[in-house]
């Protein structure tokens, strides 16, 4: 299995990182020509794309100037799992990619010193480690948008079909859990 990670900017290496010590193969995805490689490798294709945290509003940019977008947003239409974090989150809400049926709040926990960590449950999963740096959450979800957890009242994990976003950073705990989760993601839409 291989898994394609945006990296344009943000926490793309910490990603791979995790995926590693799962050990699944990542290639990064910098632009259009990775992206068509990446999908049309003959040996591996990628079955799954991480969009990590970082800021959203450079990472849409570079998104564009690169030509990534309409590509990555008709591939996630057609059923590739992704799962995004954070800004990643943000990235697949209906203002920005709008391949998830979810409104997402930038910085709604504040700036950097109003990050935090905290263990809470996630569905299907159990207690997880959550890291919030500048995080979102999702202020409304719409049509077929399950909500996996929340904290204080405020969803900030959700999955509708083969997208996963979460607001907080899992790839910086030494928790798998969440990655895992994302994995089973790939090998059912592979399977199908």
């Amino acid at each position: 299995m291989k898994i394609g990670v945006l990296a344009l900017q943000g926490a793309f290496a910490e990603h791979q990182q995790m995926l590693h010590r799962l050990g699944v193969e990542s290639v990064q995805i910098r632009n259009l020509a990775d992206w068509n490689e990446a999908l049309s490798d003959a040996q591996q294709p990628i079955v799954g794309l991480i969009i990590p945290g970082g800021e959203s509003t450079a990472m849409m940019r570079i998104m564009k100037d690169e030509l990534l977008w309409q590509p990555l947003q008709d591939a996630i239409a057609k059923g590739l799992p992704v799962f995004g974090t954070c800004a990643g989150l943000i990235l697949l809400d209906h203002t920005h990619l709008n391949t998830m049926n979810i409104d997402a709040r930038r910085n709604a926990y504040g700036r950097q010193l109003g990050s935090f960590r905290v263990e809470s449950d996630v569905k299907g999963i159990g207690s997880v480690p959550m890291t919030f740096i500048r995080a979102p959450y999702i202020e409304e979800i719409g049509e077929n948008v399950d909500v996996l957890a929340q904290v204080d009242g405020h969803i900030v994990a959700a999955r509708q079909g083969n997208q996963l976003v979460t607001a907080f950073h899992p790839e910086l705990d030494e928790d798998t859990h969440i990655h895992q989760y994302f994995l089973s993601l790939c090998t059912q839409a592979k399977a199908v």
